[in-house]
């Protein structure tokens, strides 16, 4: 009995046996979804491009540096952080929310299409409206989240220093 016909015979006993197809975000049916890190994240984007704001920039070759350097972390961490926004709504779009979550909610899909592109406008630009916005949308799903598991949510004042709101379970 060789090798490969162990595996041959292992593929036929799995192809007989039911299948069960899992969702999930984690390629794992844990069953775990939250906005939660997608508003934690549009919040970080808010609070970097207060940040960039508020430097100082004087014409002195070590302010220069420092400046620079202080651009390029800022930057960075914004950067990270609108990837997140894409990745966690991606997982919620496509892993969560089923079709019967968009008929239910007309404007999700619309809503995870803007957020999307708020998230690629805010990397691109130095744009406080546009983070704004895009933590807006990034609640409005958080809502359709909660609704969507029969769940109640409110809007609370975040403790975080952009001084804004966050969706959360009541």
């Amino acid at each position: 009995f060789s090798y490969y016909n162990f595996i041959a015979m292992l593929s036929i006993i799995f192809k007989l046996l039911p299948q069960k197809i899992a969702y999930a975000h984690c390629d794992i049916p844990c069953g775990i979804y939250d906005p939660h890190q997608a508003q934690l994240a549009a919040h970080t984007i808010i609070r970097m491009t207060q940040m960039m704001g508020e430097l100082n920039y004087e014409d002195n070759i070590e302010s220069k540096r420092e400046f620079a350097s202080q651009i390029a972390r800022i930057t960075h961490v914004k950067e990270e952080h609108g990837h997140l926004v894409e990745d966690e709504l991606g997982t919620l779009g496509n892993d969560y929310f089923k079709e019967e979550h968009y008929s239910q909610f007309a404007n999700l899909k619309e809503l995870l299409e803007k957020a999307t592109n708020l998230s690629v406008k805010v990397r691109q630009n130095i744009d406080m409206d546009s983070a704004k916005e895009l933590l807006e949308t990034v609640m409005q799903v958080a809502e359709i989240f909660y609704k969507s598991k029969g769940l109640e949510s409110a809007r609370v004042k975040a403790p975080y220093p952009t001084g804004l709101d966050i969706v959360v379970q009541k």
